[in-house]
């Protein structure tokens, strides 16, 4: 998940992600970015928008330094 890819995974997403629940595996993820990041945080915006909780699983090593350093674990549920 870079920014080559977020625009084309985020309006997936938005297709994709139906119901009260979400739960995204990251397990396949090798490659993450801070695109990334912004990505999941788009998503958490767009569940909460829409009435829906998500929570993200699997999360490698490189996600969640991302996601320390940027000081966002909070808003990501999961993280």
């Amino acid at each position: 998940m870079t920014l080559a890819t977020v625009a084309s995974l985020l309006d997936e997403a938005r297709q994709r992600f139906q119901g009260p629940e979400i739960h995204v595996d990251l397990s396949e993820v090798t490659h993450a970015d801070s695109a990334a990041v912004g990505m999941l945080l788009a998503w958490v915006r767009d569940a909460s928008t829409g009435g829906r909780r998500i929570r993200f699983e699997n999360l490698n090593e490189n996600m969640r330094s991302l996601i320390a350093l940027y000081g966002v674990g909070e808003l990501i549920p999961g993280a």
